[in-house]
């Protein structure tokens, strides 16, 4: 997940996801087919099928941690490629694939998803608390819905980020000068673990599922992974791009998904936090990451 470095590390449990890309896949299309088919889709298609059939052709999408940079200077990573993605690069580039209404708009969409203001690394939306989660949803991209579908389950917990964080090997790995290192207490509605399942079927298909851990003083994010919500059947998945396992862009079941997430020990999975996608042109913005 993005230049964090702090992807999940647990063995995966192979469910049923596709072995290699799907037929007619992002990575298939030339840039011509790509502007053809978004030029084609439904003008009046609601965003959340959207989400799902854009999703849908990242399926064996292989991973790659940080696979986006900005083309030069600390990360000259490519600024958009569809060939591979780590779990933030697929959630970022699904938003902006489904949100464009014609292909020249996709990089725009992609750069204001990553970047606070300017598409440079310093600007990048690094932490998901202090800078993508409350940035996106200013800009009005994301509603946060958690307490919607946690209703009395809904619990509310904070990051804090101190001088002492950037201080440790992980936060120095991101390269941040000492003027755009965030610091403060983040506070976020999450659902807990264990009271998850009992309202995962209310949760509708394209939604972003975001996992968040103990807050560690030497971390600077509590948030290690992000997918997709897709009800499929009777059972709920999550679409997701895992690391270890799979390698690749995956729909696993989230009852499997769930169960190997409370078994870590080392770095407790708390519980997830629900966002909402919407075109930043809508109205009514919804409930903020709040900062103090």
């Amino acid at each position: 997940m993005i230049s964090l470095a702090f992807a999940l590390t647990s063995t995966l449990l192979l469910t049923q996801a596709p072995s290699s890309p799907v037929p007619g896949g992002w990575a298939e299309l030339t840039p011509e087919q790509r502007a053809t088919l978004l030029k084609a889709a439904e003008p009046g298609a609601q965003l959340d099928q959207r989400l799902l059939h854009v999703s849908e052709r990242f399926l064996g999408t292989r991973y790659l941690a940080s696979p986006l940079g900005e083309g030069s200077g600390v990360d000259p990573d490519p600024t958009f490629r569809t060939d591979a993605v780590d779990c933030l690069t697929f959630v970022e580039e699904t938003l902006a694939l489904s949100l464009a209404r014609q292909d020249a708009e996709v990089p725009t969409l992609l750069e204001h998803i990553r970047y606070a203001s300017s598409p440079v690394y310093e600007d990048r939306n690094h932490l998901m608390e202090a800078q993508w989660l409350p940035n996106n949803v200013r800009k009005g991209f994301l509603t946060d819905v958690t307490r919607r579908y946690g209703g009395e389950d809904t619990a509310q917990v904070r990051k804090v980020i101190t001088a002492r964080t950037w201080t440790s090997r992980s936060s120095q790995e991101l390269k941040l000068p000492k003027d755009r290192q965030p610091v403060g207490t983040f506070s976020l509605d999450i659902i807990p673990l264990e009271r998850l399942l009992a309202h995962a079927r209310q949760i509708p298909s394209g939604t972003i599922m975001v996992i968040v851990r103990d807050d560690l003083p030497l971390k600077a994010t509590r948030i290690t992974h992000l997918g997709f919500v897709v009800q499929k059947g009777k059972r709920t998945w999550l679409r997701h791009a895992a690391r270890n396992g799979y390698f690749r862009v995956v729909d696993e079941d989230l009852e499997t998904f769930l169960a190997r997430n409370a078994r870590y020990t080392k770095w407790k999975v708390t519980g997830v936090s629900l966002f909402e996608a919407h075109h930043p042109d809508e109205a009514g913005k919804g409930a903020v990451v709040r900062s103090q």
